[in-house]
């Protein structure tokens, strides 16, 4: 029995994994497993029984929690940019745009997953709009059938990484960190992973051309009425418009300067990169509604095109990521902002209906009940696993690891890179995180920073075969049987699972080789975030106290302080302390 006492946490872990072994949901495997060594603990003596009275008030705390408003917004965002035809569009007509490059349909589809990524944050939904929109048009054209799927699969998941995420929303509240620290940390790897799957199909496109064929011209449909392309003009547009953002980022500091009526200015970097972007933008929108509205004819069909599908998405970036790196709105403020843009932009577009608003609403719904019921049994779970001193346990674990940092880094990385054969990013996200946090911070890790490491990681759980969620999206949207394109007049062989499953693979290295980046070069992180540190919970303490001093002072100017006296506060004077004080009493009793 002593022995079953002193091993109570590792026990604790094991028949959470016992529970989830069985197959019963990950929720209720938490809440179950918690309550039940919970009373165990109590029975035996180990645990006070006033423990589980602090469960109520955990699970008001989780209500509380503006922050998770972020997921349902994003979440609505995103259905309703997808059901209202955005991504068909974008596929489209950045198809077109690429169409004569070798493997064009390819970047095409890596282009619009990054920008579904940072507009709508919802993997299945990309997956499954990029599968049902772009691989016929793969297969029609030649594609191999293991590139175009890993492709499409890679992509979509790339709304794990690149804000809005809803995996960071969820690792920066387990990890007790800002929701758009995270999101600012997450920028450049996002970005530099999508770099490297263009850099992968680039070699693709170099030593196996006959694997990613560029377009046919008689596929090219957006073109002039003397048959060229257009793309000059489209060219040209975006010097422009690049030009004037360059130009208005090196004179931002002396327009900040004029309206403040100060001098000397320096904004912070992120700032003016958001609002030099927004302004080129707008300008390149501006100038193609004055071209189709005047009917001047200096913008190609090309142009007019990519301007007036691209714009609208980039626009509704630029007003959530763009507010909450400027700091005028908070997360959940902007993701409201993001719903209301989108519901507007598919009004605009003739889209919105009853039927597609309460689809998305419904879905957006069972999602977010989905993560609230894990986070109530995580709590749980999490309530009795701190009473039996599971993170001493964890600490103990993996902070003696030889190598430090690094050993504590790899052996973690390792052990969530196994995980996500079985788990998704939500239940890896409420169950192993928290237990990771704490020893990570212990050793000197920035949590921001670590993660967006963990998210790079986590991302590949999409991809693993064969539990991957975004293979499986794909699976139920690709062609199991062969079938009569009418189009090409040709009958084109189904996409077998094992080729879906090798498609996975090389984007799988390529995710992992992130995660090696990301450890070998931190600043690819550190580099997007703020320098201003904040206080943490003893310097907010020791600020109080010196306000409050400062106050008595100030109430008798003839109480001066002499050198060398007493002037910390006696425990019976600070209620801070006593509380302290009592807690650890409360711990010595156990």
């Amino acid at each position: 029995m002593e022995l079953f006492i002193h091993n109570l946490a590792p026990i604790m872990f094991l028949g959470l994994i016992f529970f989830l072994l069985l197959g019963f949901p990950v929720a209720f495997s938490l809440g179950a497993c918690g309550l039940f060594f919970g009373f165990i603990g109590i029975e035996l003596g180990v645990l006070p029984e006033a423990l589980l009275q602090a469960l109520p008030l955990r699970i008001f705390g989780i209500m509380q929690n503006d922050t998770l408003l972020a997921i349902p917004f994003f979440t609505l965002m995103g259905l309703i940019l997808e059901r209202s035809g955005m991504a068909e569009d974008l596929l489209d007509t950045i198809g077109q745009l690429f169409g004569p490059v070798r493997g064009g349909l390819a970047f095409a589809v890596i282009f619009v997953g990054a920008l579904l990524a940072a507009t709508t944050g919802v993997v299945a939904a990309s997956v499954i709009s990029m599968g049902l929109i772009s691989l016929p048009i793969m297969l029609r054209y030649g594609y191999d059938r293991r590139i175009a799927s890993g492709v499409i699969a890679a992509s979509g998941t790339l709304a794990q990484i690149i804000p809005p995420s809803l995996v960071l929303i969820i690792l920066a509240d387990q990890l007790g960190r800002s929701v758009g620290e995270m999101y600012k940390g997450a920028f450049i790897p996002g970005f530099a992973l999508t770099g490297m799957y263009v850099l992968f199909i680039v070699g693709v496109a170099i030593f196996r051309p006959q694997w990613v064929p560029a377009l046919p011209l008689s596929a090219r449909t957006i073109r002039e009425d003397n048959g060229k392309s257009g793309l000059l003009s489209l060219l040209l547009l975006t010097i422009l418009c690049t030009v004037s953002a360059v130009y208005l980022a090196h004179s931002y500091p002396a327009i900040v300067d004029y309206f403040k009526g100060s001098s000397g200015s320096i904004p912070p970097t992120d700032e003016t990169i958001v609002v030099s972007l927004c302004s080129g933008v707008l300008l390149a929108f501006v100038l193609a509604v004055i071209n189709k509205t005047a009917r001047i004819g200096l913008l190609s069909n090309m142009a007019e095109r990519v301007t007036f599908v691209l714009i609208p998405p980039l626009l509704l970036i630029f007003l959530v990521l763009g507010t909450i790196f400027l700091g005028i709105a908070t997360p959940t403020e902007g993701g409201a902002m993001g719903a209301l843009g989108a519901i507007i932009m598919a009004l605009i577009r003739g889209r919105l209906s009853y039927s597609l608003l309460k689809q998305a609403l419904t879905s957006t719904t069972k999602l977010a009940s989905f993560v609230v019921f894990i986070l109530i049994g995580s709590t749980c779970f999490s309530l009795v696993f701190q009473g039996v001193d599971g993170p001493k346990w964890v600490e103990h674990l993996l902070g003696d690891l030889p190598g430090g940092q690094l050993g504590f880094l790899i052996v973690t990385n390792l052990l969530i890179f196994v995980l996500a054969f079985f788990l998704d990013f939500f239940e890896l996200a409420f169950i192993v995180v928290p237990l990771l946090g704490p020893v990570a911070e212990k050793l000197g890790i920035d949590l921001i920073w670590f993660g967006v490491l963990l998210g790079v990681n986590m991302q590949t759980s999409f991809m693993h075969p064969p539990f991957g969620f975004a293979l499986f999206y794909l699976r139920s949207v690709a062609p199991i049987k062969a079938y009569f394109d009418k189009p090409s007049q040709k009958e084109i062989a189904p996409v077998t699972t094992m080729q879906i499953y090798w498609g996975a693979v090389p984007f799988v290295i390529i995710q992992i080789i992130m995660v090696g980046l990301i450890i070998a070069f931190p600043s690819i992180v550190s580099s997007g975030l703020d320098k201003e540190e904040g206080l943490n919970a003893e310097q907010v303490q020791t600020e109080m106290m010196n306000a409050t001093q400062d106050a008595d002072n100030a109430a008798d100017p003839t109480a001066t302080p002499q050198p060398g006296a007493e002037t910390e506060t006696k425990p019976e004077d600070d209620p801070m302390k006593m509380m302290q004080e009592s807690m650890n009493k409360e711990g010595e009793k156990k």
